[in-house]
């Protein structure tokens, strides 16, 4: 276990009095690397500038955020590693609110009023476990994810207490690398040994994610009948019936999971936007109006949620109320990159709502200016402009920016989307010309590739393939070539442990977008042999080892 006396704690409590309480129990431990932070502000900017081990956070922070909304900015922005552990100390016995931290999953959770042995036995248990999973964090931290699938199988026999995390902990990152077959195996397996729901959730979600919606559907109802407060199943089987295009079933399950836990924001957004698309736009507006009250409080305010507040608010008529968040769009929000963006566009929606067309049509092009050169604009922020630019007749910069789109999509469900927008208005012209000229670019650049691996220029084809990869980091061919480049280089100029962990990384995205792509099984062995042919450890590799074979399979440049 970790020597109490070297740990850094962050301590975020609101109230002084409790702080002083905790410092003498921390003390007492003989914990003295203590910080305090009585908002969650302050422990945002605390958490940016140093790592902690563990984080003591009180539920109720005063004005603003709680704990609870704290925790979901923390995770979902990645501020904290996985190796932090983050305890929730609370007096909140409000079921709404404890069931909604509690599917946040913090380490442990604490009701007040605490004893100092409650805290020490409860830290202590927590930071067993976290020693054991300590070899794990660090090779996903370094992104090494041949040694966190090694570790786990090696874990499952040598820490029999947590066999069980263990395999879910694999069945995790075999699918965050895409390999869904592999992953739903090993929730079969777990489930074979234990029924819990977390499991079948996962299977579900493995379904899912090779396109059997209805196994997946199906999975999620009984789920959900089974384990009532199993919120995670409900936003899962909601999002089952928006991809089968059951939106009314699909906004009535996320209804029963917000009337359950009414504080979780990315579900109340996610319900907001299935209640537009299902023409319940009172709903909407009144669920975005609490999402943007929240998100004042947030150092991680979205501007996007006043847009979509505005076009509520428009679907009703509401004008001038959609004028009023306007402004307090830009009041609030100040020095935020997509700000400005988001201003323009709520600007064009607004006059185009009032018929005013020209100012309509120039708001566009200032949203546009705005975002020209920012890369962290999100898809959906995207489509929306590209709908706006559709909407007061821009369709050269609506088609440029789909075009965009496709050229970064990173997954399946986003290159899908991006297709969607224009067909959505009836533009399948546009829809087919944007296609046409992402195949001639992907064509052009493979060809260029191919060429220089053919002259014997292994540098000069890798760096020519590695710079489309950052151009058009969804396109398969783009991917599979790239990683044939890099492997062609390895062969020819020797084994390459960059190159190779990029090869992996290639392969590993081409699993997430084309799963079934016939090219991932043989440049895999590709790897493979040539890991054998130079001598590399085995768990280097992307898969077990095969028979030796012949260190070319004979693999052609796609074009």
């Amino acid at each position: 276990m970790s020597a109490l006396d070297k740990l850094k704690v962050l301590v975020i409590e609101a109230n002084q009095g409790m702080r002083a309480q905790l410092r003498t129990m921390l003390e007492g431990f003989r914990i003295t690397g203590v910080q305090f932070a009585p908002t969650a502000g302050s422990a945002v900017r605390k958490l940016r500038e140093s790592g902690f081990d563990v984080i003591f956070c009180d539920h109720d922070l005063g004005e603003g955020q709680d704990g609870q909304h704290l925790l979901e900015d923390l995770r979902s922005r990645a501020i904290i590693p996985r190796r932090t552990l983050f305890i929730m100390i609370t007096s909140e016995r409000n079921y709404e609110r404890v069931i909604g931290t509690a599917e946040l999953s913090p380490d442990d959770y604490i009701l007040k009023p605490l004893t100092a042995s409650t805290l020490q036995q409860r830290l202590e248990r927590a930071l067993n476990r976290r020693e054991v999973f300590m070899p794990l964090y660090r090779a996903l931290d370094s992104g090494d994810s041949a040694a966190a699938l090694s570790y786990c199988q090696q874990a499952e026999h040598q820490h029999p207490r947590y066999h069980i995390d263990f395999m879910r902990e694999r069945a995790e990152l075999l699918a965050t690398l895409g390999q869904f077959s592999e992953a739903q195996q090993v929730f079969e397996a777990i489930l074979a040994e234990k029924p819990v729901p977390w499991a079948r959730l996962g299977l579900a979600r493995m379904h899912f994610a090779q396109q059997r919606y209805h196994e997946a559907e199906s999975l999620l109802q009984d789920l959900v009948k089974e384990n009532a407060y199993f919120l995670a199943a409900y936003d899962w089987l909601a999002r089952t019936r928006q991809q089968t295009g059951d939106i009314a079933q699909a906004r009535a399950v996320l209804s029963e999971a917000v009337n359950m836990s009414p504080h979780r924001i990315g579900r109340l957004r996610t319900y907001a936007a299935v209640s537009m698309d299902a023409g319940d736009f009172e709903s909407a507006e009144s669920t975005l109006t609490e999402v943007v009250r929240k998100g004042k409080y947030s150092d991680f305010r979205v501007p996007e949620d006043h847009v979509a507040l505005v076009r509520a608010q428009l679907a009703r008529g509401r004008v001038e109320e959609a004028e009023a968040t306007a402004r307090d769009l830009d009041k609030s929000m100040p020095g935020v990159p997509e700000a400005s963006v988001c201003s323009a566009l709520t600007r064009a929606l607004i006059h185009k709502a009032r018929n005013d067309h020209d100012k309509a049509r120039q708001a566009v092009l200032d949203a546009l200016a705005a975002g020209a050169g920012n890369a962290d604009l999100s898809r959906e922020l995207k489509q929306q402009l590209v709908e706006a630019c559709l909407a007061n007749r821009l369709d050269a910069e609506g088609s440029e920016l789909v075009a965009d789109m496709l050229r970064t999509a990173e997954d399946v469900h986003s290159l899908e989307s991006s297709r969607a927008v224009l067909r959505k208005h009836g533009r399948d012209d546009l829809a087919d010309a944007v296609e046409q000229k992402i195949h001639a670019e992907v064509k052009n650049v493979v060809a260029r590739g191919a060429q220089k691996a053919q002259a014997g220029d292994f540098d000069g084809a890798v760096q020519e393939m590695m710079g489309a990869v950052r151009k058009l980091p969804g396109n398969p061919h783009v991917l599979l070539n790239a990683t044939l480049a890099l492997l062609r280089h390895i062969e020819h100029k020797g084994w390459n442990e960059r190159f190779a962990d990029q090869a992996r990384m290639l392969i590993n995205r081409t699993r997430k977008l084309d799963p079934d792509n016939s090219r991932l099984e043989a440049l895999t062995q590709f790897m493979q042999n040539l890991a054998r042919k130079y001598g590399v450890r085995a768990d280097r590799a992307t898969a077990p080892q095969e028979p030796e074979r012949p260190p070319n399979p004979g693999i052609a440049w796609m074009r």
